[in-house]
């Protein structure tokens, strides 16, 4: 973008996934947007992952708020030049054709992603922090709180967790005691 001279303020990133378009920085974009602006963009699949949405939101940009793209990474979609019937033709084919390959290539890196996850889950593999060792007087709460004696609230609260753990802790508690 800077080789393009485009200036720093003009440069907006987002760091979020592309899967939507409910992202602040293209938010804050489309509102500073205005009619023969020109948007660069480096790639189709930068500006979103969901076909559908990339073609509707392709068309309130360049229809609606009468703006111009330039996809840097494809020539062919350059709204600059072939504003006849023939140049929109040929760039509403490759912008079709380019959004499908990005929602394509979302919906194999989820695949992927939950296959690599069942695979580590097969051999054991735990995901997420450990769990923290009970404390010392969870055994004695825990029978008071079973007995009626205390309320889980009282309970959650001597051992220094929220309620939910202190309620989950218990569950858990349970099921190792019986076996």
């Amino acid at each position: 973008m800077r080789e393009l001279s485009v200036p720093v303020k003009n440069i907006y990133v987002d760091k979020q996934s592309g899967k939507d378009f409910d992202r602040p920085q293209y938010k804050k974009l489309l509102r500073k947007l205005k009619k023969d602006d020109l948007l660069y963009i480096k790639s189709i699949d930068r500006l979103g992952r969901n076909y559908g949405e990339i073609l509707a939101q392709w068309r309130i940009l360049t229809k609606e708020k009468g703006i111009d793209i330039v996809v840097l990474d494809m020539p062919l979609l350059d709204t600059r030049r072939g504003k006849d019937l023939m140049g929109t033709f040929l760039s509403d084919i490759v912008l079709q054709v380019l959004s499908f390959v990005a929602e394509n290539e979302r919906t194999n890196i989820r695949q992927r992603q939950a296959e690599g996850i069942a695979a580590a889950k097969a051999k054991g593999v735990r995901f997420g922090r450990p769990p923290r060792p009970l404390p010392e007087n969870f055994h004695s709460v825990y029978q008071r709180w079973k007995a009626g004696k205390i309320t889980g609230t009282a309970a959650a609260k001597e051992c220094r967790m929220p309620l939910s753990t202190f309620r989950y802790r218990a569950e858990i508690y349970e099921k190792v005691k019986l076996l």
